[in-house]
Order: structure tokens, then C-alpha cells, then sequence
């Protein structure tokens, strides 16, 4: 048996465990672990109710901090986003071609490109943010308001935790 097909089968088995209850201990108590295993899930929520309205998760990401600040540069977009450039200006190339954004040249310095949302793009806030909250919404359900507080605020000390250490760059 190939390594890769090794490495699926222990993947296979793995998820398997999870689902029946059944995980090692070494991941279910490892934050790392366990942070991943979210953000995966919610990511998976996410994009099966934001593809029915033609948009991928990196597009998610970029529509996002557009409308939080349209306007941005190629690169605060990147910056925003967390992504490299050559990655960003594959995404604004898909998002261009359909409709979502416009590049158009600083008028201050004719270096920058500036990234605005199309009326198309602007739209889909309203479209898409509801998606967002109703996987938020079930994925705390049955969960105390003062549990989930809790939670993230530790999650916010973990961050700052892991920006303070050196280690970690």
C-alpha cells in the first residue's frame, strides 16, 4: 500500500473514531487540535451556504474586508485578509471577472490600485452575512451565553498569548 494511501485510510479511520465518540485523547484534549477541528467545521458550514450564491471561501474572505473598508489597496487588502499578494490578485482576478470588485488607479499615486465593490458585490452583504450568522447560530446552539463568552475570551488570551511569544514568528 502507497504511504499516501496509508495516510487516507488513517484519515478514513480517524474520522470514522470521531464521529462514533470514539477520537484519541491526545486530540480531543489538545487545544490545537480542537481549535482546528472548529474553524474546519464552521469553514465546511460556511462554504456549502455561500456557494449556492456562486462565491468561494477566499472570495469570502475579500468581499468581507471590503465591506468593512471598500477602497483598500491590493495590498492592505492582503494584509487585512492574511493572504499573500500573488494569492489576493488571483482571487480579485475571479472576483473582476464576475462582477464582484473594480480595480482603479490611485489618483494620489499612481502605483496602487484601489479595490472597490461592483453594486453586485456590495449586494451579496446582504445575502451572504445572514449565511454566516445562521452557521454561527448553529454552531452555539444549546450553548450558555455565558459559556460561550467565556470561551471566547480565552480564545482572544490564547491569541495574544501566541502574538507575545517570539517563538512563534
Amino acid at each position: 500500500m502507497s504511504e499516501s494511501a496509508a495516510n487516507f485510510g488513517r484519515k478514513i479511520q480517524y474520522a470514522s473514531e470521531r464521529s462514533l465518540g470514539h477520537a484519541s485523547p491526545q486530540s480531543d484534549t489538545s487545544v490545537g487540535y480542537v481549535v482546528r477541528d472548529v474553524h474546519r467545521a464552521f469553514s465546511r458550514s460556511l462554504q456549502a451556504k455561500i456557494a449556492a450564491h456562486g462565491v468561494s471561501m477566499g472570495q469570502w474572505f475579500f468581499l468581507r474586508a471590503l465591506w468593512d473598508e471598500d477602497g483598500l489597496t491590493q495590498r492592505e487588502l492582503s494584509q487585512r485578509v492574511g493572504m499573500m499578494e500573488p494569492t489576493t490578485v488571483t482571487a480579485l482576478n475571479s472576483m473582476e471577472r464576475r462582477g464582484l470588485v473594480e480595480r482603479v488607479r490611485n489618483p494620489h499615486d499612481r502605483r496602487k490600485v484601489n479595490i472597490y465593490l461592483t453594486p453586485k458585490g456590495r449586494g451579496l452583504r446582504d445575502v451572504l452575512l445572514p449565511c454566516a450568522a445562521e452557521v454561527s447560530d448553529l454552531a452555539t446552539r444549546g450553548i450558555a451565553p455565558a459559556d460561550l463568552a467565556l470561551t471566547i475570551d480565552v480564545l482572544h488570551r490564547m491569541i495574544i498569548n501566541l502574538g507575545d511569544n517570539p517563538d512563534t514568528i
